[in-house]
């Protein structure tokens, strides 16, 4: 029995060893690093392990050991010698002790252990993990290898990546141990983390953490897997057993629990269907008991939506709470006939239901429900059709009301309004005859009143269920209609007193407009008077001002009585407004008010006084503008002669002429002299002025002078004096200069002076050719002789003014008739210094003329260029033509 299971495909591949065959070098190296992590897995628990696959076993005694342990059983003693047949003896023993458990050795021996044949003994080892390690993994009656890669395939299917089809290139990437770990152990490693391209990191996190949490030891080496092109099967099978041995546990427990969860899911539904049927049975028990009452309670609140509620309510009784209800009761027999099978085919004793809610209990109390409910619905429609009687009466009261109510709203506010105290005369009558038309409205309204109060007498006779709110409506009414004709007979007799009153208020009206605006117009004139802004320059003008203004204060006592008159008128308006307590209207005929009035008399009273002391203010300006305007003129007069008399005298020194001209020079400068002692009087006269121009003085009939006048004969007479001195001055000079004599001199001086008949000292050109002529200067009257004539204004008129001064006369005229000097002279006469020299040195300049003159020389004459020139050598033709005008100096 024991050596079946080892009888199939699979075994028979191991059954037969090939004694000279060699293994693949690399599954060799894999199969001892797998086998001897295996042995050592399982000889910890004995306190030992081993190195080195075939030479450890050699001598049986750790073999022996490693069976005892994975079996649990016990092994013959060993033999404890060294020799060779002691250890082929332990080695038969441990052969001996597997045979014993079904496994056949083919080609196994002793002798090939004890010799250290590394095939036969990895052969020996595989043997063994079939045996203990595999041979006990069943799956759907499959063993062995297909049991074990059927496991591993139903474990790992739900991950991504992972198709384990084999036990060597399925698991090269790694992926496959660790979906193994993450599907029972998923807090030990996040397997969504990882990635197929990463073999050699997935295979060592997956041995790491099945070394570490499962107590698996490293049985494989990463490196060998991946680079290996076939990972040894065996010693993969070998490492993944125990995946599954160390997880078998907790599948076994995992099955257990699966039968307890089977047995207690039925009990569990079984009372949960006895709960139900209570709950459901206590449910329409309580529904039944509430509900009846109210079906047989054949009252209503007599009231037309009170009854309709309740039939509403009866309405969805029938259609949403009765239905469902209705199916409970079938749910519940029908869950208490279902719980009775299910307790008889699970050998369950029967169920028994609490007491007054078995399925007879239930049943009797829904027939008490539909004898209640018998005959409620026509009770309910007959009450409604009553009731909608009844209401139709009510809602024509309402309608009778509102329309009562619609047509009086306001009209006590209005009739018990003043408001006819505060409207006009014309306003008045009109509301006078609105109110007749009121009159006649209210009488047509009495029949509307006489039926609303009938309506109601019906509505108490009928029981009307809100008759108190009908009676307090209808009582209000009639209230309200016995004020409304009260308060219409004293609206009417207000309406005539006020009219009455305001025909008297009417007349006080149109006098106070006709006394009110002339008089108005003439407080007007009178304040445009009093404020109006004079502007006097004489006393004689004021005086007229204030004889006016007395005139017109004489007629202020009339003004005054005026003024009470119309302020009466006023008051008498007020006096019966408060009177009768009446709000007077507005003057209809002006826009004149009483307070108007008043405040207008007071500011023309006010301005009387205010008038006065203006017009004496002004009366006294005045005086004192008079005497400045005689300070002023008696100044001005004397000062203005004295000036035209210097000027008449100054310029009379040109023209006669008297003596030579140092003569008229000493006379110029003595009159300067004359003039310059006279400033005081002019500054005095300007202080006169300012205070004549502080008074805001424009006139003054005492003088012909004014400042400006005297300052401009001033500042001539000053212009005219240095002038003549300069003239003087540089005529002296260009007589001496030229070698002019006195004669020739005062013959020009009075050619020209003939010619400048307006004294301006200058003459135009026709004026100036003239005065060329008198001097015998001939000038041709043809186009040749306009053409010299014009090249000598080219000459004494450089500027194109269009005349001529009598400096430039002058310099014309001497440089006609005297002898000149010349460029081409003065050119000679540095030739002459030079010693016939083209050049001159500042030595020379220095000896020959005076200091600044040779200074000047010196400083403006450019250095000589010539071929012979010396160092300090100066160009003295260059500033020869350069002083004559004839280059740039």
């Amino acid at each position: 029995m024991m050596g079946d299971p080892y009888n199939d495909g699979y075994m028979e591949e191991e059954e037969e060893w090939d004694r000279e065959g060699l293994l693949d070098p690399a599954w060799e190296k894999q199969q001892k690093k797998t086998f001897t992590a295996w042995c050592n897995s399982h000889l910890r628990k004995a306190g030992t392990g081993i190195e080195n696959i075939e030479e450890d076993f050699r001598n049986g005694l750790k073999l022996m050991l490693l069976l005892e342990v994975i079996s649990g059983e016990q092994l013959p003693k060993p033999d404890r010698g060294k020799m060779r047949f002691h250890k082929i003896a332990n080695v038969n023993k441990a052969l001996d002790f597997i045979a014993s458990k079904g496994v056949k050795l083919v080609s196994i021996g002793a002798e090939e252990i004890v010799d250290g044949n590394a095939k036969m003994t990895l052969g020996m080892i595989w043997t063994i993990i079939l045996r203990f390690a595999i041979q006990d993994i069943t799956v759907e009656e499959m063993t062995a290898k297909e049991g074990l890669l059927l496991w591993c395939q139903r474990k790992t299917a739900p991950y991504k990546n992972v198709n384990v089809q084999n036990f060597h290139l399925s698991w090269k990437d790694g992926l496959a141990f660790c979906a193994l770990i993450h599907r029972h152990r998923p807090e030990l490693i996040d397997y969504y983390k990882l990635s197929r391209d990463n073999p050699l990191e997935n295979l060592n996190t997956a041995f790491d953490i099945a070394e570490k949490h499962l107590d698996i030891p490293r049985m494989l080496d990463p490196e060998d897997m991946v680079n290996s092109a076939k990972p040894d099967e065996r010693s993969v099978m070998a490492y993944v057993s125990s995946y599954y041995h160390a997880f078998s546990g907790a599948q076994q427990a995992e099955t257990a629990a699966n039968r307890i969860c089977k047995v207690l899911k039925v009990n569990q539904e079984n009372e949960r269907l006895m709960e139900e049927y209570e709950r459901l049975a206590s449910d329409l028990l309580e529904w039944i008991r509430k509900t009846k009452p109210w079906l047989e309670n054949r009252t209503t609140d007599n009231t037309l939506p009170g009854t309709r509620n309740k039939l509403d309510e009866f309405r969805d009784y029938r259609r949403k709470h009765k239905p469902p209800k209705l199916e409970d009761k079938a749910k519940l027999e029908n869950s208490f006939n279902t719980l009775q099978t299910r307790l008889r085919l699970s050998n369950r004793p029967a169920y028994l239901p609490t007491e007054g809610k078995m399925v007879s209990d239930i049943a009797n109390a829904w027939k008490g429900l539909e004898h209640a409910e018998k005959g409620f619905e026509e009770w309910l429609l007959s009450e409604l059709q009553r009731l909608e009687r009844l209401d139709h009466l009510a809602q024509k009261f309402r309608h009778k009301c509102e329309i009562h109510e619609e047509w009086s709203a306001g009209k006590e506010e209005m009739l018990q309004s003043g408001d006819f105290k505060r409207c006009r005369l014309n306003e008045l009558k009109a509301m006078k005859k609105k109110h007749e038309a009121f009159e006649s409205d209210l009488a047509a309204h009495q029949d509307r009143v006489e039926q609303i109060a009938a309506i109601a007498q019906e509505l108490n006779a009928l029981d009307y269920h809100d008759v108190a709110t009908v009676n307090t409506r209808c009582q209000r009414i009639c209230d309200q209609w016995d004020r409304l004709g009260q308060l219409t007979v004293k609206r009417r007799e207000g309406l005539e007193e006020a009219e009455r009153i305001l025909e008297r208020i009417d007349q006080l009206h149109l006098e106070f407009a006709k006394r009110a605006a002339p008089f108005n117009n003439w407080m007007d004139g009178a304040k445009e008077d009093l404020l109006d802004m004079f502007i006097v320059h004489t006393t004689e003008e004021v005086q007229g001002l204030i004889d006016a203004h007395e005139q017109f204060k004489a007629t202020l006592g009339e003004a005054d009585k005026e003024y009470s008159t119309i302020v009466s008128l006023a008051q008498e308006v007020v006096r019966l407004g408060q009177q009768f307590g009446l709000t007077p209207p507005d003057n209809p005929y002006t826009t004149l008010h009483a307070q108007d009035i008043t405040n207008k008399w007071s500011e023309v009273r006010d301005l009387v006084p205010r008038r006065d002391q203006t017009l004496q203010q002004e009366m006294m300006r005045q005086q004192n503008n008079e005497r400045l305007r005689r300070q002023f003129a008696a100044k001005a007069n004397v000062v203005g002669q004295w000036v035209e008399t210097q000027l008449d005298a100054v310029a009379s020194i040109g023209v006669q002429m008297r003596g030579s001209l140092e003569d008229q020079l000493k006379k110029l400068q003595a009159f300067d002299k004359a003039i310059i002692g006279y400033k005081p009087n002019i500054d005095e006269l300007e202080r006169y002025n300012q205070e004549v121009q502080e008074a805001m003085i424009f006139e003054n009939r005492y003088t012909q002078y004014t400042m400006e006048t005297l300052r401009v004969g001033w500042e001539q007479l000053l212009t005219a004096v240095a002038r003549n001195i300069n003239e003087v001055e540089n005529q002296i000079l260009t007589r001496d200069s030229k070698g002019i004599s006195e004669d020739q001199m005062n013959e020009f001086r009075m050619s020209f002076n003939h010619f400048d008949k307006n004294r301006t000292r200058r003459l135009e050109a026709k004026e100036f050719k003239a005065c060329l002529i008198s001097l015998g200067y001939k000038i041709r009257d043809d186009r040749q002789g306009e053409a010299d004539f014009q090249r000598i204004m080219s000459i004494v008129d450089p500027n194109s003014s269009g005349y001529v001064t009598f400096d430039a006369f002058l310099d014309f005229m001497t440089r006609e008739t005297a002898d000149t000097d010349t460029a081409e002279q003065v050119m000679q006469s540095f030739k002459i210094l030079a010693g016939d020299k083209p050049f001159i040195t500042a030595q020379i300049l220095r000896q020959e003329l005076p200091p600044d003159q040779a200074e000047y020389c010196i400083q403006r004459m450019a250095p000589y260029t010539g071929r012979d020139a010396v160092p300090g050598a100066l160009d003295y033709m260059s500033f020869s033509t350069a002083l004559y005008g004839e280059s740039d100096l």
